[in-house]
């Protein structure tokens, strides 16, 4: 009875949608760098760790208003309670586990293994709990379970949290630990240098009555300063041995500061293109409309300085060079692959938002082809245009899913020339020409029933029908007669030349 109590309660909360919301939302609150409400919180809870360590070092020699050691020890403490609860919570999904057990348990025919679920749900709770993060969160928590004075020292535990809230420190981070192996092989050769240097020190030098290395912790201690190449002076050798273990030393920390000062560049500098990157995609997503340009070639560069003129353009070039050339030309352009879904995704664009339209202008009909298709299976609505190369591929755009096709000629003289500098005419040309919600072109004939109940183009009442009258071809004249005066005479023969709904022309 308590086991079906517990699934049917795992499953409610499983397709619960204010559940999952809310869920949901303290995720994006906690770990989503790109939810744009983060960045308050992380100040939020950055001033609150400079609060707490201010307090810290005040209290040291001086007296604290009462109600800021309340403030420090009780309402700081119970945010960062609640917030450890919370990260906690969005760690794993309790209930999915209990599904996921009760489904396999019902799949092999047998009962459902409570205990077996709950060891499950406590493993990956333990697994985030002694997590380097989590540890550092519960230790910044602990002075509001303690008052003694030398448990308040876990409030500089605080300031490790900051690793969480500023992205630069991230970064950073990310960096040095991508140079782990380095730095854990630099490590090792400082461990060894500061042990056999504080030995040598320790032997030459212990039993010199002049000598201040009179114990092993005095020789790690000079070791480590001499090796930092920070040398205060207040413990140095006197004997001529112990001097020559001090010229031993220096040169090897002048060896081992400039391997990590070489270490760090290096990581930088491998990083930086992926530094720059990120700031672009930062940037592209606080973009709120841009025209986006796959492929970056000769029409395509032209096309952009068009665009370029009254709107935001993003280009997308797999070819390197070519990505670096649309960027000596002034563009913003990214190095992905047009044609891949993982394109898309790193640089977290909403197609549905914030591309006005995506023109796919590459050289290569195939590459034009997949891009549309890429686009096209996560995005049903944004308006694709695509260069076309060979007559013979316009079916195959088309039936990819690009709303317009033109041939290489007619899109530099169409777009480049026309509609591209005025995106609003472009709208409307596209609307016609696609026959967008309903908005058609259409010739009338003038019949005889039209003939015999309208005489003249002021009876069509085409503004009541919400229709645009362009013009009138007279058959008898052989001529077009462009937005006609409402006198003009109508003959049996003629044609009307009409844009407006599709229900009105019925």
């Amino acid at each position: 009875m308590i086991k079906r109590l517990v699934v049917d309660f795992a499953y409610y909360l499983n397709t619960s949608t204010s559940y999952k919301n809310s869920k949901r939302s303290i995720y994006d609150l906690l770990e989503n760098s790109n939810y744009k409400y983060k960045k308050y919180f992380d100040i939020f809870m950055i001033t609150l760790i400079f609060i707490s360590v201010a307090i810290l070092i005040r209290e040291v020699k001086s007296h604290v208003n009462d109600n800021l050691l309340f403030f420090n020890n009780y309402i700081i403490s119970i945010i960062f309670f609640i917030e450890y609860i919370l990260r906690l919570w969005i760690s794993s999904s309790v209930s999915e586990v209990i599904i996921k057990q009760s489904e396999h348990d019902s799949m092999l025919g047998d009962k459902f293994r409570l205990f077996k679920a709950l060891k499950n749900i406590s493993y990956d709770k333990f697994r985030y709990i002694f997590s380097f993060k989590a540890m550092v969160d519960l230790l910044a928590i602990i002075p509001f379970f303690h008052q003694l004075r030398l448990l308040r020292i876990f409030i500089l535990f605080r300031v490790f949290k900051l690793f969480r809230y500023a992205k630069s420190i991230q970064t950073f981070t990310s960096i040095i630990l991508a140079k782990k192996f380095e730095f854990f092989t630099l490590l090792m050769f400082a461990s060894i240098i500061i042990f056999v240097s504080s030995v040598l020190i320790y032997v030459m030098e212990a039993n010199n009555p002049d000598s201040p290395i009179d114990t092993l912790f005095e020789a790690v201690y000079w070791s480590i300063v001499t090796i930092s190449t920070v040398g205060y002076g207040d413990i140095t050798p006197v004997t001529q041995e112990g001097r020559v273990v001090a010229m031993f030393v220096i040169v090897a920390g002048i060896g081992v500061f400039s391997f990590t000062t070489s270490l760090i560049v290096t990581a930088f500098t491998e990083k930086l293109d992926e530094i720059k990157d990120q700031k672009f995609i930062d940037d592209i997503s606080k973009i709120k409309e841009f025209y986006l340009i796959c492929g970056y070639e000769n029409v395509a560069k032209e096309v952009a300085k068009k665009l370029s003129k009254k709107n935001k353009v993003i280009i997308l070039e797999e070819d390197p060079i070519k990505a670096q050339n649309a960027t000596k030309d002034g563009f913003v352009a990214l190095n992905y692959d047009p044609g891949s879904i993982e394109s898309y995704k790193k640089l977290r664009i909403n197609i549905q938002t914030q591309v006005k339209a995506i023109l796919c202008l590459s050289h290569s009909d195939i590459e034009n082809i997949y891009t549309a298709l890429t686009i096209r299976s996560f995005n049903k609505d944004v308006f694709i245009l695509s260069i076309l190369m060979n007559k013979m591929n316009k079916n195959k755009l088309t039936f990819a899913g690009a709303n317009e096709v033109f041939y290489e000629k007619e899109l530099v003289g169409i777009i480049a020339k026309e509609f591209v500098g005025q995106p609003v005419a472009f709208e409307a040309i596209h609307e016609l020409r696609t026959n967008y919600n309903g908005i058609d072109i259409d010739e009338i004939l003038i019949n005889d029933r039209i003939f015999n109940n309208i005489s003249t183009v002021g009876e069509l009442e085409n503004k009541r029908y919400r229709i645009v009258l362009l013009g009138i071809y007279k058959k008898e004249k052989d001529r077009f007669f462009f937005n006609p005066m409402d006198n003009i005479v109508l003959e049996v023969g003629d044609y009307l030349l009409v844009i407006g709904n599709t229900q009105f022309f019925t």
